[in-house]
């Protein structure tokens, strides 16, 4: 086995704690070819699509990566900023703001952002750690409901980029935290800054991210871990079960996905009488095509032509300072028992000063 090389051992240095989070990808631009290279990516992954390569792959090549990439791009173009990908953009902004934290803190923790699918790689953010003199990483993959589909997928790729290394560093990973109490309380202050801004709706709608019914049947725990959270922010806001619901949105192919579905549900609570309604996306971490084109242009259409009067998408967690302590407090329980020293270790002239100054008050007890 051919192995990566491995960064220059220095002697004496402090080690690191490092911590990657993951988002799935995005394009490196709203253009069809760009789209094409990240569909083929994001569409062969196994973990996705759990149909044979040999039934998959002339579907995939034949008609899917010809067809959709320019539709595709067309969407992305009417969400895309002068900084690039809102996905790209907010999990950036998420990794600079847990690094200001735990630098504030004396933490020596390194910080960085990756995509399962697109750039920056996962490979590439733990090559950048590990030449940082991180010994130990923590992965959080940054969807909080575990699925085989998402969460798994992360680790498989980091499975794979240690198979290559010679020095391991030691891993560990974040499962989930769909129940996670700072999670929630990032989830509550989000809805109710939202509030605060534009008043409280008739209805709060709650859209997940769909996946195959059949993964539900197969033991991945995904359904489940989102009606806890829908549970759990429910009664963090003291709404009623007529006041808030939940609805599973980004179909794809003919089979069948977790139900209800979100535009269905639009169009049901227009026509009971919903006249102003919020929808929330609280599996996403950040802004990004499912809740920016999907929901807050195509959803309100839906809702509005079924008879609504106002639709508002109340913006992901981004960096929301709830969010970014809870990611925080996140990483702190996950890394316990790694020792987390000051980034800086004392010069020899400050160890000592602080070993005379330890000697004197011990003889003074």
């Amino acid at each position: 086995m051919r192995y990566a090389p491995e960064p220059e051992y220095r002697h004496g240095r402090a080690t690191r704690t490092g911590v990657l989070l993951v988002n799935l990808g995005t394009p490196d631009a709203p253009t069809a070819p760009a789209v094409r290279r990240y569909l083929a990516q994001f569409l062969s992954d196994p973990r996705v699509v759990e149909i044979p390569a040999a039934l998959w792959k002339p579907i995939l090549h034949g008609i899917i990566l010809r067809v959709r990439p320019a539709k595709s791009a067309a969407k992305y173009a009417s969400i895309w900023t002068p900084e690039g990908s809102p996905l790209a953009l907010w999990t950036r902004r998420q990794a600079e703001e847990l690094q200001r934290l735990a630098d504030a803190a004396g933490e020596a923790l390194t910080v960085r952002h990756a995509m399962r699918y697109g750039q920056p790689s996962i490979a590439t953010g733990l090559d950048a750690l590990k030449a940082e003199g991180c010994e130990r990483i923590l992965v959080v993959p940054m969807y909080p409901q575990y699925s085989g589909t998402t969460t798994a997928s992360v680790m498989d790729d980091v499975h794979r980029w240690q198979l290559v290394q010679r020095t391991l560093p030691e891993i560990r990973w974040v499962r989930q935290h769909h129940d996670e109490p700072a999670y929630i309380d990032a989830l509550a202050a989000r809805v109710r800054d939202h509030w605060a801004r534009e008043g409280r709706g008739d209805h709060l709608l709650l859209s997940f991210h769909g996946v195959p019914e059949r993964t539900l049947h197969l033991g991945d725990p995904y359904h489940c871990h989102c009606y806890k959270t829908q549970r759990l922010l429910a009664e963090r806001l003291g709404l009623t079960a007529d006041q808030i619901s939940l609805s599973f949105q980004s179909r794809f192919g003919k089979a069948k996905w977790l139900e209800p579905y979100t535009e269905p549900t639009l169009q049901a609570l227009a026509k009971k009488g919903v006249k102003h309604l919020q929808v929330f996306c609280p599996g996403f971490a950040a802004d990004c095509l499912e809740t920016l084109e999907e929901i807050a242009i195509e959803g309100s259409h839906v809702f509005l032509q079924a008879g609504g009067q106002r639709f508002e998408h109340i913006p992901c967690l981004n960096d929301h300072p709830a969010w970014i302590a809870a990611l925080q407090a996140i990483v702190r329980r996950h890394s316990a028992g790694w020792p987390l020293q000051p980034a800086e270790l004392p010069r020899p002239a400050e160890r000592e000063a602080q070993r005379l100054q330890a000697l004197a008050l011990g003889a003074k007890q």
